[in-house]
């Protein structure tokens, strides 16, 4: 037997995946409720407002965004190689089709407003990635882990955003820098 989600979960994920391949402003309300299966009274009923959908899908969604590009907790690797695993897998999905760069940093970029609960919401994802970064880089004994850390969190962006832009895998160019990065 097939179980259908609620409302809200149908909204959410697909408020995530619409927004991701075309960004927030792109798709309006009646097209996001027909995606998802829902009415627009029914979203209403459960959102105030469409800006409040954008901060939700994002942090429902956020957490299993940054999750992919971590290792597995289990996984025996080094500092070194958990840092630059991020960028392989960033590498990975440059090159698939539905590669839309950080939802993230696209939120926060159309959005155009620091205050927005979206854009605070996207922010505290990023901050997640360099504390990432900053953990794994303190572990490597970097004369200055935090510095280290927003290097590879810029690269991590300019990485993506440069993906997208040129419509083109990144055939290995972030995994090369990162590297050249810890070689401190």
């Amino acid at each position: 037997m097939t179980s259908i989600a609620p409302p809200r979960e149908r909204l959410l994920k697909a408020a995530a995946e619409l927004f991701y391949a075309e960004g927030s402003a792109a798709v309006g309300v009646e097209r996001l409720c027909k995606a998802a299966g829902v009415s627009k009274r029914s979203m209403y009923q459960l959102f105030t407002t469409k800006d409040e959908v954008i901060a939700e899908s994002l942090r429902s969604y956020g957490p299993a965004t940054v999750a992919s590009y971590f290792p597995g907790p289990a996984a025996d690797m080094p500092p070194r190689e958990r840092i630059l695993h991020v960028f392989a897998r960033l590498e990975e999905q440059s090159g698939t089709g539905p590669f839309h760069g950080c939802p993230f940093v696209n939120t926060a970029v159309e959005l155009h407003d620091p205050a927005h609960e979206a854009s605070i919401v996207a922010l505290s994802f990023k901050k997640c990635l360099e504390s990432y970064f900053l953990e794994h880089a303190t572990a490597l004994g970097a004369p200055d882990p935090s510095f280290l850390a927003a290097q590879l969190t810029m690269l991590f962006d300019g990485a993506a955003v440069r993906a997208v832009m040129r419509a083109e895998p990144l055939s290995g160019l972030s995994l090369r820098a990162a590297t050249n990065l810890l070689n401190f």
